[in-house]
């Protein structure tokens, strides 16, 4: 079963992560799909599946398995880029790369947790002590105009908006008058 999808910034193609822990990246056009390549990328369903917009040949991939990985998808098979097993307590349900730095890329967990990072030093998120929403992680949103705000769906604590400046990492705003999940 398809759980999430993104499209590759050349628009000529998609990934799917899927309830098998498995990735399929997929070629599109106007009159027909054909599957270009699939492979098993985590033990468990894959939650969160994102393009670099910068480097489209990179796709970012988050599991309930508690991993964040990236994959290069010039070769076939893709070939594993990092892999990070430590950072998430819990299931990676959503990444967004942010549309004003090339350079910064958010996770948001299970866990509670937005995680800010460097894809130059991809080992370790730049800062997550201080970006504890009190709810699950499961969106995330970057404003398309203003540089640093962001949108986190929290689970069971309605929604919070972010701004991440650097190293300094705090909630503008939170708003958990919802009775759901968000």
């Amino acid at each position: 079963m398809c759980l999430c999808l993104d499209w590759n910034p050349s628009a000529t193609s998609i990934s799917t992560g899927l309830s098998d822990g498995s990735v399929s990246l997929i070629s599109i056009d106007e009159t027909k799909t054909s599957i270009l390549q699939e492979w098993k990328a985590h033990d468990f369903e894959v939650w969160a599946t994102s393009f670099d917009p910068d480097q489209p040949h990179l796709v970012y991939i988050g599991s309930d398995d508690c991993k964040f990985k990236g994959w290069d998808l010039r070769n076939s098979p893709s070939e594993i880029q990092f892999q990070n097993s430590k950072a998430h307590q819990m299931g990676v349900c959503c990444i967004a790369k942010s549309p004003h730095d090339p350079n910064t890329l958010f996770t948001g967990s299970y866990d509670e947790n937005l995680r800010v990072w460097d894809v130059r030093s991809i080992s370790r998120p730049v800062n997550e002590t201080s970006i504890n929403l009190g709810g699950g992680v499961w969106r995330i949103k970057n404003h398309s105009v203003v540089p640093r705000f962001i949108l986190a769906a929290c689970m069971h604590n309605g929604f919070a908006i972010v701004k991440a400046d650097g190293n300094e990492v705090k909630v503008v705003e939170t708003y958990n008058k919802h009775d759901s999940l968000a």
